[in-house]
Order: structure tokens, then C-alpha cells, then sequence
């Protein structure tokens, strides 16, 4: 059981039902790691360990008698704070809204439909708008790969358990790359959806039920193969929409055979060189093995427009604030249903987009006046919030993107990049992920928690 912990969930899963060892070996197994190594990063910061060693129990029962529950049976895994488990806290980061959940958000329960066992939930940033994560309530989480820096955020607590090797899966959320901007920092995989594809009742910061435009929620893990079949579990209609049917196109196809699109860097949003070469290199080596590969194919609008109508629809969906009335979302709508059009034509020719998620590698923890932040970009200190751009790319026009682990850089921390696709092509840009991975390496354990 040694390298267990860094194993994906598919396997953990396939070892349990061979009875090679016990989901409650196999939570006691864990249990011991994250009270061990998790004191030193923060990232699970909520416990039901009774509980899940009951459903432990009980998966252990189910087994004996020939009665696995679903692909997740007997797994041990661990969810994002701002989703409701039935008994256990929801914060948000913020004691005013903290309340303990009566029932499990629609998540959660097809989680546990699919057999997994969750034993805590993962820490987020207050209200979830930040690149770090730390709150009030639970304090810093801390980047496994370099305690002084941010494993990112919102799913900060997520994406740095993961690479901890102290949960075997996770479902975050993501507005504003808060799946992704974690998934690059801390060298894990994630998986933006398509827009509406996955219910769930937390979405929006509590009391609120409607959810909000551009949100959802995704999985994070440490195999493409993880995000595949966990997307497949999650992906379904809400309580509202009970008779509507999802059903993803499938993708099955060789590197060689995808057409890719670069885009490294770009004026709207400078980042880092040596994430802009990262991404050129790949490009490089898919186009050695025979894939049509271009660093100027570009959708047909303006990056500056396309940035500023999902800042000001992110703005409208975020902030209580916002003097965005009725009559200007739906001329942001049009004007974003123009973008949507832009890319559809666009993936006519091109299956993925291959480009950063964020302007730079996980940053030393900046916990200064929120608005006035900047991020050091290769000598030039740039506004905190412009990397949103990146973000923005895939939210503001429902598109599907999953980030992937491309190995270390100069400051031996993680480089991931995204894969963006066509809407509802979110098997494409995952079986893509699992491609690369395969030819060129995908997640690597951090120094330490061996």
C-alpha cells in the first residue's frame, strides 16, 4: 500500500473490488497520511471520519456479497467546502454564511450513488473569488510543492490535497478557472464542463438556490482516466430539469490525429516565458508525431472584446455590487452568444486549444488589499486580475477545458496548460489530456510527501 496514496481513484477502485484490501483499510490507510501531512499544508480542513469508516462498513458488506455499488466503490474521497454534505458545515469561507446542510447537494449524492466514501471537505477562499485560498474560519492552505506559496484557488484545498497524495479524488467548482488555476499550481488534472451539464445545488453563495451564469461544477484528479469516468457520474439533469437527457459525444482518436491550435501567450494577458514555451514545445512534439498543429489559428474576434465581456458578466454573476441591470446582461448575452458563434466555426477546423490558464507558476502567498494586487511577470508587476483572460476563454462562451500537468519548470514547480473544445466536446479535451500524458509524462508527486 506504500504508493497508494498516488494512485488514481480507477485503481484504488479496481483493487478494492479484487479484495486486495478493504475500503477501511484503505480510509485507515489515508486517515493516517492526512493526520500525519496534512497539518502542514491545511488543505482538508473538515473531518467525518466516523461516518465514512461506517460507509466503509457498509461497502465492505456490499462487496463480500457480490454488490458493488458503482465505478467509486469503497473509494475514500474528499469534496470542495462550498458543497453541502448532509451534517456537516458549509462556510464559504465566511462566518456569516456558515450553516450546517440538511441534505447532500445533487454532487454529492451522485458521488455517493457511484460508491464513493467522502471523509472531509477541502478548503476555498472567502466567497471563492481568489487565486489563494485562506479564509477567517479555516486559515491558509498551503502549496505542497513550496509551503510558501499558494496551491491557488478556489479549489486550492482540492488541487493541494490531491498532490499531497491525502484524497483519492475531488469535485471542485469554477467560475473564474477556480478548477483549473488550482489544477496548474499544484501539477493535477481538471476538468472545466460545459456549461449546465452537471447539477448542482451550490453554485452560489448561500441562501441562494438559482445558481448563477458561467458556474459549475467539475472534478479534479491526479489521471485524465479519473476526470473521465468521475464527468460521466456527475453529468445529468437537476430537480428542475428532471427529463432532460445529457449525452456527450464520445472521442476516441490517436495525438496524431487531433488538430491543435496554439495560443502561448497574448497581449490581452502576458504570462510567463517559460509557460508560453512550454506550450510552444508541446505544440512542437505533437507536431513530430503527425498532428496538424498552428500558433496562429485564432477564433474570428477581438481578445480585448471577448475579455471584456466576461469580466463584466463575471462582475454581474459575482459581485452584489454590480450596477449591471437586466437590459445590459442581456446585450452582454447577445454579445457573448456572438463569441459562442465565433468558436463554433472555429472548432469546424480545430478539435483543441492548447494555452496557459494562468499568467504565472503558484506565487508566494499575497494575502495584501485585494484590488491592488499584482503578480511579478518576467520583470513587469501586471494587474493580479488580468489573468482572468485565460479563464475567460473557455467560461464566458460555456466551453469545456480540462488543465493537465506538463512536469516542473525553472523553479521546480508545476506547469499545467489547458486543453479548450468544442461546447459538450468535454470527452475530447479529457481523452486529449490522457494522450499527452500517456506520450510525455503526467502527474508527479511533490518533494516530501512520499
Amino acid at each position: 500500500m506504500a504508493s497508494l496514496c498516488f494512485e488514481s481513484a480507477l485503481h484504488i477502485a479496481a483493487q478494492l473490488r479484487r479484495r486486495e484490501l478493504s475500503a477501511v483499510e484503505c480510509l485507515e490507510y489515508f486517515r493516517e497520511r492526512v493526520e500525519r501531512l496534512n497539518p502542514a499544508i491545511n488543505a482538508i480542513v473538515v473531518f467525518d471520519w466516523d461516518r465514512a469508516r461506517e460507509g466503509a462498513l457498509r461497502a465492505d458488506r456490499a462487496l463480500a456479497q457480490g454488490q458493488p455499488t458503482g465505478p467509486l466503490h469503497g473509494v475514500p474521497m474528499t469534496i470542495k467546502e462550498s458543497f453541502d454534505v448532509a451534517g456537516l458545515p458549509t462556510t464559504w469561507g465566511d462566518p456569516a454564511l456558515s450553516y450546517v446542510a440538511e441534505r447532500d447537494d445533487q454532487v454529492v449524492a451522485r458521488l455517493k450513488a457511484a460508491g464513493a466514501v467522502i471523509f472531509g471537505k477541502t478548503n476555498v477562499p472567502y466567497h471563492l473569488l481568489d487565486f489563494q485560498t485562506y479564509n477567517d474560519i479555516y486559515g491558509c492552505t498551503n502549496n505542497p510543492w513550496d509551503r510558501t506559496r499558494t496551491p491557488g484557488g478556489s479549489s486550492g484545498g482540492a488541487a493541494a490535497a490531491l498532490a499531497a497524495g491525502l484524497t483519492s479524488l475531488e469535485v471542485g467548482s469554477d467560475i473564474g478557472g477556480s478548477i483549473r488555476n488550482p489544477a496548474h499550481y499544484s501539477g493535477v488534472f481538471g476538468h472545466k464542463p460545459t456549461f449546465d451539464i452537471i447539477a448542482s445545488d451550490r453554485l452560489a453563495p448561500p441562501p441562494s438556490v438559482a445558481g448563477i451564469d458561467l458556474a459549475v461544477a467539475g472534478p479534479l484528479a491526479r489521471s485524465a482516466e479519473d476526470l473521465d469516468t468521475t464527468l460521466r457520474l456527475l453529468v445529468g439533469p437537476g430537480r428542475l430539469n428532471h427529463a432532460v437527457k445529457v449525452e456527450l459525444p464520445q472521442s476516441r482518436r490517436k495525438l496524431s490525429e487531433y488538430r491543435v491550435a496554439l495560443w502561448p501567450s497574448d497581449p490581452t494577458s502576458p504570462v510567463q516565458r517559460e509557460i508560453a514555451d512550454r506550450c510552444q514545445s508541446l505544440g512542437e512534439r505533437l507536431a513530430s508525431l503527425g498532428a496538424k498543429v498552428s500558433d496562429r489559428a485564432r477564433p474570428a474576434f477581438s481578445t480585448e472584446h471577448a475579455a471584456s465581456v466576461y469580466r463584466r458578466l463575471l462582475s454581474g454573476a459575482t459581485n452584489a455590487q454590480s450596477e449591471l441591470t437586466h437590459r445590459d446582461w442581456i446585450q452582454l448575452d447577445e454579445e457573448r452568444t456572438r463569441l459562442r458563434l465565433a468558436w463554433q466555426e472555429f472548432f469546424r477546423e480545430w478539435d483543441v486549444v492548447v494555452c496557459p490558464i494562468a499568467a504565472a507558476v503558484a506565487f508566494e502567498h499575497l494575502h495584501s488589499e485585494y484590488r491592488g494586487r499584482k503578480l511579478r511577470i518576467d520583470g513587469a508587476d501586471l494587474p493580479y486580475f488580468q489573468q482572468l483572460f485565460w479563464a475567460g476563454l473557455a467560461t464566458c462562451s460555456y466551453l469545456p477545458s480540462t488543465v493537465f500537468p506538463t512536469g516542473v519548470g525553472t523553479q521546480n514547480l508545476p506547469i499545467g496548460l489547458q486543453a479548450i473544445g468544442a461546447a459538450y466536446a468535454d470527452l475530447q479535451t479529457i481523452e486529449f489530456a490522457r494522450l499527452v500524458a500517456q506520450e510525455f509524462g503526467g502527474f508527479q508527486p511533490p518533494p516530501g510527501f512520499d
